[in-house]
């Protein structure tokens, strides 16, 4: 009995340590996502009548978006942009930290600083850099110039592929460092044994490496998911969600609708399909990192 009281007093002792913890998750965390819920089902305005009168509306905005082409092409546009986003800041991610990981010297100190510059870099930054480089008389277009190329318009002809490679820039030295971890875990003395009987370096690396990390994959994968999503400084900079609707993602379209047309219900409504895409994948990435 005595052992049971005090192993009760020691639960109780951990609980009030973590309660300041999860006071701070109530507050800054949890509240907001009950109150985007429950904005989303009202008529919340910034000006005129609904600004004066908040009214329950039941899932009027939820129709509404249902049948907006709109909020259909931002989404369109929002999964083009996460998948080419994850697939560049991976895949190069990941072949920087392997180059690193070779000891490369002349690799590491030219690709390590430009990568790790666009990842310190707050989005506002990365979006001004990037409008310069690709604008129709930036960097790129004058290196055109100088090898008598044509030049192109970037912002306007390709905008989804220039905001996606302004991301992959800003975002792929996390993965890099992500992977670096990693692949410094992967036991050498498996890979040695591997070339020893006869394993070339694709074979070492798909039958080795890749299953040695993937939970690094996974858990890289679910973040830059999560943090790709609520891109919207980087594209709203450079694009501003244009031309027309090319690069206008889930984000911006919110944006616009509850600040700009000052209907911060239906915008509520807007982020929480955000929220959906958002535990969705995170549920998909975690049974992945579950399984052995």
């Amino acid at each position: 009995m005595k052992k049971k009281q005090s192993g009760l007093l020691e639960e109780a002792k951990k609980s009030v340590l973590l309660m300041p913890s999860v006071l701070l998750l109530l507050v800054f965390f949890v509240a907001p996502i009950l109150l985007t819920v429950y904005y989303s089902f009202t008529n919340l305005a910034l000006s005129g009548e609904n600004a004066r009168q908040l009214k329950f509306i039941g899932l009027s905005n939820y129709f509404t978006m249902f049948k907006d082409r709109t909020v259909r092409i931002s989404i369109g546009n929002t999964l083009v942009f996460l998948l080419g986003s994850l697939i560049g800041q991976q895949v190069l991610g990941f072949i920087i930290a392997l180059n690193m990981r070779n000891k490369n010297r002349v690799f590491r100190g030219i690709a390590g600083p430009i990568f790790l510059a666009g990842w310190i870099m707050p989005e506002v930054v990365v979006a001004l850099c990037c409008s310069t480089f690709f604008g129709d008389s930036g960097t790129l277009n004058q290196i055109f110039s100088f090898f008598h190329l044509p030049q192109v318009e970037f912002l306007f002809a390709v905008p989804m592929l220039t905001v996606i490679l302004a991301n992959i820039w800003h975002g792929t030295a996390f993965s890099m460092m992500n992977f670096q971890s990693a692949l410094d875990g992967v036991p050498a003395d498996i890979e040695e044994a591997a070339r020893v009987d006869g394993a070339g370096p694709f074979q070492t690396m798909i039958r080795i490496v890749l299953p040695c990390i993937k939970n690094t994959i996974a858990t890289n994968t679910m973040l830059n998911t999560l943090s790709t999503l609520g891109v919207f400084g980087l594209i709203y900079m450079m694009t501003g969600g244009g031309p027309g609707t090319k690069t206008l993602t889930l984000p911006i379209f919110m944006y616009r609708q509850a600040f700009i047309s000052q209907q911060l219900g239906y915008g509520t409504a807007i982020s929480m399909i955000l929220l959906v895409i958002g535990i969705v994948l995170s549920v998909f990435y975690t049974r992945i990192m579950r399984n052995d």
